[in-house]
């Protein structure tokens, strides 16, 4: 052992150590995620003694029943908000002579005479001929939506995520039940949240224009 080999060792008490290697620096978060998903993993199987009895884990159905619902705003407020009742996909059948009607009465109400901007997606009841048709014939102009921008959707950047905050947590005893606190929590947002809502969607789209 040579003098500086010496003095490092047994006189500093110094070691040489090499790095060990980790594909990523982990948050406090992740590593809490990692801990939870090892002990859940854990919990599917376990050592028992003969003649002990197997653990059990309760498994919650998987056929949890949902109710889709349609739902349309303006820059007022709530207009209306139809369920599928007898059917689980929206078709250009349903949306033209159920869905679409029920808007245009409910707008008509308060003004005969206004001029109706409809913004939807590309969903095929919305773009299929017999809705192109009827959108004609009631005299409604459509204002398209760009593909893959739900910041530039009022409902996806505004709507959903109010009534997603405000019911979560909560269990219903039916569809019908989850459809009436759908509907108590957009009718219970103040007038001046929806004209925020679409300020910030007016703002929006000079930000995409700068970009």
């Amino acid at each position: 052992m040579t003098s500086i080999q010496k003095i490092l060792h047994q006189e500093l008490g110094v070691r040489k150590k090499v790095s060990r290697w980790i594909p990523h620096l982990l948050t406090e978060k992740q590593k809490t995620a990692r801990v939870n998903w090892c002990q859940k993993r854990l919990t599917l199987a376990a050592w028992v003694f003969q003649g002990e009895e197997k653990p059990t884990k309760v498994i919650r159905s998987r056929s949890v029943p949902k109710k889709m619902v349609a739902i349309f705003v303006s820059k007022a407020g709530h207009i209306a908000t139809i369920p599928l009742n007898e059917q689980r996909i929206v078709t250009a059948d349903w949306y033209t002579t159920i869905c679409l009607p029920k808007v245009i009465t409910e707008l008509r109400k308060i003004n005969p005479e206004r001029r109706i901007i409809l913004h939807q997606d590309y969903a095929s009841s919305h773009t299929a001929q017999k809705t192109r048709q009827y959108l004609t014939e009631e005299n409604l102009e459509l204002m398209d939506q760009l593909p893959y921008s739900p910041d530039l959707s009022c409902n996806d950047f505004f709507t959903f995520p109010k009534i997603k905050n405000r019911l979560r947590g909560q269990r219903f005893q039916s569809p019908e039940e989850a459809v009436d606190a759908f509907k108590n929590v957009v009718l219970d947002l103040p007038a001046n949240e929806w004209n925020k809502c679409f300020e910030n969607w007016f703002e929006r789209w000079k930000c995409a224009k700068k970009i």
